[in-house]
């Protein structure tokens, strides 16, 4: 196996096309324009909030409009960490800034977790010492016309956060959503007090603060797993694969390799194979023929393609392929082999074997795969490389 390194080695060095730029640049702006009504939103819902509760003496109102102030310092850091991952790749940071996205949507999960800690702590101070709360007809419009706002800004931010693939936009959504339930859960408190004179506010506050600091380690748990690197999305492996397998020259791409440095930035290398007629010159085209067509389809750079050679010479190396196949998928646990190469000169078979994270012992299932071949074959040696499924195996060798 070689591997094939091209002039294009890094997010720095490839140019996207004029409809990237546009596509890029497009992104932050929705993403801050919907920050900023966010923030403009949660401002002025905290002060009519602060104003109510403190005149209503309503400690879940009060809770309510400093997680609007939560949430108004969420989109803050959203804009900024739009502005900081939009930054050009430096000497310092060649792959760009993409991932500070990741971490802002972090600190905005721990804005959450927080908010809905101090929440708990309050409530809970209000069990302890009960105040009774103070409705007003005024209190009571303002809470539920909160809701209503609350429901329709976070659909709105949680749906463009999707639609431009932006983790701090939809945790900020997420979070608007949850403030709608607080709010509208308020209204039902103050409903059984105005009905029956039991206050239900500090208990129900509790509750609220359990399902808010749940939200937060969810949200949290979401974004430390991006950070730590994730597999690639299934859908866009295939597609990678399915355009490189689309050339004639090329039967099968494996071991796709995605690095993440932000919403929709990866940096990646795939293997190939390729007949073993195949020149230098021959491998070189297509080679940057392959990395161009993925990055234009797919926004992704190839860093770096690696080469198995495929048998064209030796009528013999296909029965032989398939009958190694049917060996190694036997044994359990097995996803694939790929990389098949007989070398007659060397009495020698190589080939890589794809083992599942699921096998308790990934060495022990490759000694028997070895094992087993090595019995069906005594006269060859075996060169089988222990592979990892980095994205989605194809079962198939073609």
């Amino acid at each position: 196996m070689s591997e094939i390194k091209k002039d294009t080695v890094n997010a720095a060095e490839v140019q996207p096309d004029e409809e990237k730029k546009l596509s890029s640049a497009d992104r932050n702006r929705r993403i801050i324009r919907t920050s900023i009504i966010g923030i403009a939103a949660n401002v002025l819902l905290a002060v009519f909030k602060a104003v109510v509760g403190l005149a209503s003496s309503s400690v879940a109102i009060i809770m309510d409009a400093v997680n609007n102030l939560s949430d108004a310092a969420s989109s803050v850091i959203t804009i900024v960490g739009a502005r900081l991952a939009g930054k050009a790749p430096d000497r310092k940071h060649p792959f760009g800034h993409g991932r500070i996205e990741y971490l802002s949507a972090m600190v905005i999960s721990l804005i959450v977790l927080y908010a809905g800690i101090t929440a708990f702590t309050e409530s809970v101070k209000k069990i302890v010492s009960p105040v009774e709360p103070d409705y007003s007809a005024a209190a009571l419009v303002i809470v539920a016309v909160a809701v209503v706002v609350k429901i329709v800004l976070g659909r709105y931010v949680k749906n463009v956060g999707k639609q431009v693939n932006s983790d701090s936009l939809v945790n900020s959504g997420e979070d608007a959503v949850m403030d709608s339930i607080i709010s509208a859960s308020t209204l039902a408190a103050a409903a059984v007090y105005i009905l029956s004179g039991v206050s239900l506010e500090a208990w129900l506050g509790a509750v609220i603060a359990v399902f808010i600091i749940k939200s937060g380690i969810e949200m949290l748990r979401e974004t430390l797993s991006k950070v730590l690197g994730e597999r690639a999305d299934a859908e866009l492996a295939r597609g990678i694969k399915k355009t490189i397998t689309s050339y004639p020259e090329i039967s099968g791409a494996y071991d796709l390799i995605l690095h993440d440095y932000g919403p929709d930035t990866y940096n990646g290398s795939v293997h190939i194979e390729i007949p073993d007629t195949m020149n230098a010159d021959d491998i070189d085209k297509l080679v940057r023929e392959v990395t161009l067509d993925v990055y234009r389809r797919y926004g992704v750079i190839l860093t770096a393609v690696g080469v198995y050679s495929v048998n064209t010479k030796d009528e013999e190396a296909k029965e032989m392929r398939e009958r190694i196949t049917d060996i190694a998928m036997s044994v359990e646990h097995v996803l694939q082999l790929h990389g098949f190469y007989l070398d007659r000169t060397e009495n020698s078979v190589r080939f890589d074997v794809i083992i599942s994270f699921d096998a308790k012992d990934r060495r022990a299932v490759y000694q028997q795969v070895y094992d087993r071949i090595k019995a069906a074959y005594p006269g060859y040696r075996l060169d089988i490389a222990l592979d990892t499924d980095f994205s989605e195996p194809d079962q198939s060798l073609t």
